[in-house]
C-alpha cells in the first residue's frame, strides 16, 4: 500500500512550473554528495529570488529550518510527492515521427511512476515498426485505457486526435502541436510549443524582467528588428 501523502496548500501556476526545477536542482546536489541547499542557492540557479524559492516551497508544508536551509533528499522527495510522483501513470504517444520518436528514446522523458504503454500513428511506413520497444499500433485502432495522451501530431490532426483520446477516457493530454484544443471540462491540456516559449524568453531578455537584468539583449549587441530597417 503505498504511503499517504502529505497533504498541501493548493498552488498556483507559476509555483508548480517551478517545482520541477526546484526538484532537478536538488537532485543534482544529491548526485555530487551535498546533503543541504539553501533558498539562495536554489534560487541563483534557478533564475528566481531566494524569497520567490521560500514562498513556493512554503506551500509544500514545513521544510527547511531558518539559517539551515533544505535537506536535498527530502526536498526532492516532497516535491515529486507534491507533483504526484507516487502515483501510477500510463501514458500513451500519439505521433511518432521526429519528436516522438525523440521523445519516446529520451531517458528524461517518463517521471518516476509514469509507464508509456502504447504507441499511435497513421503512417502506413511506421505502422508495425518498434520504438523504444513499443510496436506502433495504427490511430484506426481502439485506444488502450491510459491516464495521459502526448500528442506529437501535425496542427491539423490534434483536434481529431485529442477526441479520440478523451473518448478513450484520457482525462490529462500533453500537446506538442501548436493547436489549442477544445476540450470537455475535467479535462487537463498542457502545451508545449517551442515557439512561444522563445518568445517568452526573448521577452525576457528585452525587457529585463529575468535575473541577469535590463538591457540584456543591447549588452548582447541583438538589435530590433525595426531598427536595422529603419524608421
Amino acid at each position: 500500500m503505498a504511503t499517504p501523502r502529505l497533504r498541501t496548500r493548493k498552488l498556483s501556476e507559476p509555483t508548480i512550473s517551478r517545482l520541477p526545477v526546484y526538484q532537478r536542482i536538488a537532485e543534482g546536489w544529491l548526485a555530487r554528495g551535498i546533503n543541504r541547499i539553501d533558498s539562495k542557492q536554489i534560487g541563483e540557479l534557478a533564475g528566481v529570488t531566494a524569497t520567490t524559492v521560500r514562498r513556493d516551497l512554503a506551500g509544500l508544508g514545513s521544510l527547511g529550518t531558518r539559517g539551515a536551509g533544505y535537506d536535498t533528499s527530502v526536498l526532492s522527495e516532497r516535491i515529486g510527492d507534491a507533483l504526484g510522483h507516487d502515483l501510477h501513470y500510463d501514458v500513451v504517444v500519439v505521433g511518432v515521427g521526429n519528436l516522438g520518436r525523440a521523445l519516446v528514446n529520451s531517458a528524461h522523458f517518463l517521471i518516476r511512476g509514469a509507464q508509456l504503454v502504447a504507441l499511435y500513428d497513421a503512417d502506413p511506413a511506421v505502422i508495425g515498426t518498434e520504438i523504444g520497444g513499443h510496436v506502433v499500433r495504427s490511430i484506426n485502432e481502439p485506444m488502450v485505457n491510459a491516464t495521459v495522451g502526448v500528442l506529437c501530431v501535425p496542427a491539423s490532426d490534434a483536434q481529431a486526435v485529442c477526441d479520440l483520446l478523451v473518448g478513450a477516457g484520457v482525462h490529462a493530454l500533453l500537446n506538442f502541436a501548436p493547436q489549442v484544443l477544445n476540450v470537455p471540462l475535467g479535462t487537463a491540456v498542457h502545451y508545449v510549443d517551442f515557439s512561444i516559449e522563445l518568445q517568452i524568453l526573448m521577452y525576457h531578455l528585452n525587457n529585463g524582467t529575468g535575473p541577469l537584468g535590463g538591457g540584456v539583449l543591447h549588452s548582447l549587441g541583438i538589435a530590433r528588428v525595426n531598427a536595422t530597417r529603419g524608421a
